[in-house]
């Protein structure tokens, strides 16, 4: 059984620099997809960013391009999300997810696509 498990939430100035980690355990394929998604209270979730193992490729929303950086370590089945520049409006419950699907290896972030999710690591930025 798939199991995710997110980590390393917390609360942050604005302007300062958070990394929130994801480790994926069970039978996972190599090339799988893994993405942040995010949700604020009263909002509805969203998608933050998306990596696909077997060839690196990432894709981002657009709220957060040129602040946040997915990447990954393939020895410990880690992915990780670093935040920089974090503004009040990144505050929420940030969730990592894992799955495939053709818009993850184009670098597209489709949340029909990821069938395991973790239970959420709380960001709050504040000012």
């Amino acid at each position: 059984q798939v199991h995710v498990e997110e980590s390393g939430g917390g609360s942050v100035q604005a302007g300062g620099s958070l990394r929130v980690s994801c480790v994926a355990s069970g039978p996972i394929h190599s090339s799988n997809c893994r993405a942040w998604f995010r949700q604020a209270p009263g909002k509805e979730r969203e998608a933050v960013a998306t990596l696909y193992a077997g060839e690196g490729t990432t894709g981002y929303a657009d709220s957060v391009k040129g602040r946040f950086t997915i990447s990954q370590n393939n020895a410990k089945n880690e992915v990780y999300l670093q935040m920089d520049s974090l503004k009040s409006e990144d505050t929420g419950m940030y969730y990592c997810a894992l799955g495939w699907g053709i818009s993850c290896v184009r670098g597209l972030i489709l949340e029909d696509d990821y069938n395991h999710w973790g239970q959420g690591t709380q960001v709050t930025v504040f000012s």
